[in-house]
């Protein structure tokens, strides 16, 4: 382990720790944190088509808890990845909390709340004070622009770059996907270029190529690439300046081990 590895771990564990105590909501909204075995048999038994069935079925309650609950440990995992993303930048770049976060606001059309948007970190090239390490980030920035086909004007303009974190993107929803879109537009007018960091390599190519197209950088969860405009790790390890990829490996015991726990957890018979 390395100093920093304790703290970095509790970044990732902690949300994923909060999936061994999913309980799904049977649709009912206003459940607070889910049913019971015994509140889901009420449930399900007062209801005379489900009761027919024998959907009141302990195992139908457990297959419900599982399937919420893959889809949580999913979630918890992408939201402690993209906690540690954003101290790894504040760590190697030594911006603040309030340098690696990024949002805007969308005013409504029709009279409700405008609505607050936000990426996963932000690196503004001006507020890195190490000189060496600014002009390695915005040589980054301009060997991904010019793969990307920007034009030299726009670059010229930019300031920084924001990114949106995810552990993976095998969802084709393409309300997502234009949401992403119209996220980067809004990067480029603001003075950012936006960057896509997966995780893992779990990213359709059509994806690749739609987000491309429209000028995001797509880093992808691959090992050995050397080349950190398509890597997550590689411009991790080159341009920011720490081995996530080490830190992941030599840390994937406890990973494995808390996984381990958490489905456990999931897919045991309820007991109480």
């Amino acid at each position: 382990m390395t100093s920093d590895d304790e703290r970095y771990l509790k970044i990732v564990l902690d949300p994923i720790r909060v999936c061994a105590h999913y309980k799904p909501k049977f649709g009912q909204g206003n459940a607070s944190g889910g049913l019971t075995l015994a509140e889901f048999q009420t449930l399900y038994r007062a209801d005379a088509f489900y009761n027919w069935f024998g959907l009141d079925n302990p195992l139908m309650y457990a297959a419900h808890k599982a399937a919420g609950g893959m889809t949580s440990v999913y979630r918890q995992i992408g939201i402690g990845c993209e906690k540690l993303f954003r101290t790894v930048l504040r760590d190697q770049l030594g911006l603040s909390a309030a340098d690696v976060v990024w949002s805007y606001g969308i005013a409504s059309t029709t009279g409700g709340k405008d609505r607050k948007l936000s990426l996963d970190g932000r690196v503004p090239l001006d507020k890195i004070a190490d000189k060496t390490k600014r002009d390695q980030f915005h040589n980054w920035m301009q060997q991904a622009a010019t793969k990307l086909g920007v034009d030299p004007k726009v670059f010229g303009g930019l300031t920084g770059a924001v990114f949106e974190v995810r552990q993976g993107y095998k969802s084709k929803d393409s309300k997502r996907q234009n949401a992403d879109i119209a996220n980067a537009a809004m990067a480029y007018t603001k003075g950012y270029m936006p960057c896509a960091s997966i995780l893992s390599a779990q990213i359709d190519g059509d994806l690749v190529l739609r987000y491309t197209n429209e000028r995001w950088v797509v880093l992808k969860g691959i090992e050995g690439a050397n080349d950190p405009l398509a890597s997550t790790y590689d411009f991790m390890r080159d341009v920011v300046g720490y081995d996530l990829a080490a830190f992941f490996n030599r840390n994937s015991a406890t990973f494995k081990t808390e996984i381990e726990l958490v489905l456990k957890a999931l897919l045991a018979p309820e007991t109480t």
